[in-house]
């Protein structure tokens, strides 16, 4: 009876373990071929969103607070998904709000009219009004929704959208290597996906990859 308990016990704290342990396959995944990064002197984390997403919606407050206490070595940037074309409209206005120097302002916003005040934003003009509802002049948006620059972001996140190999938003990349979302990262918490569990794996793979870190040019 003694050697079967003993048995139980060391299965028990076997599972224990593996339920417990970040694993390349399970809560995240490799990115093939790898991202360039814009500084390989820090480790660079995106987030992969939608502002049309609801599970993005309920993300933010996770991520805001991971971003007032996230390592100095973080590079953080935030990259519109685009998966179908009716997505591209949302991607031009938070890289509208950039070229602007208007993203802090609108970024909570524009998730806000969505979701808590239901506005569709769904194209140029209903955009353009929330922008000058918010303090910027029609022509400047104009100029700056039909720029270049902003035209060529999102072409380029059109194909990292597809690179990245996400399968649904919110996702996180780090340093351009892995992969991971609340189902993935959750994937062994018996109450489901989390949010919480998707900002461990991130904190797991920027300290993987702190190690790996190159020296600033000095």
């Amino acid at each position: 009876m003694k050697k079967i308990l003993l048995i139980l016990v060391a299965t028990f704290m076997m599972y224990a373990g593996t339920a417990s342990a970040i694993d390349e396959g399970f809560e995240y995944n490799l990115i093939t071929p790898p991202i360039g990064t814009a500084d390989p002197a820090k480790v660079e984390v995106a987030e992969m969103f939608w502002y049309g997403c609801p599970h993005c919606n309920d993300f933010e407050p996770t991520l805001n607070k991971w971003l007032k206490t996230k390592p100095d070595n973080v590079n953080f940037i935030r990259i519109p998904a685009i998966f179908r074309e009716s997505w591209i409209p949302h991607a031009r206005a938070y890289y509208t709000a950039e070229a602007l120097g208007v993203l802090d302002k609108t970024h909570s916003l524009f998730f806000e009219a969505v979701h808590k005040n239901r506005q569709r934003l769904a194209t140029k003009k209903d955009i353009s009004a929330f922008f000058v509802s918010h303090g910027v002049k029609a022509e400047e948006f104009d100029q700056a929704w039909n720029s270049f620059i902003v035209q060529s972001r999102v072409k380029r996140a059109i194909t990292l959208t597809r690179r990245s190999g996400i399968k649904g938003v919110p996702s996180m990349l780090v340093n351009g290597k892995y992969r991971t979302s609340a189902s993935e990262a959750g994937i062994n918490n018996p109450g489901g996906a989390s949010n919480d569990d998707m900002i461990k794996v991130v904190n797991f793979l920027v300290a993987k990859e702190a190690k790996q870190l190159k020296p600033a040019k000095k």
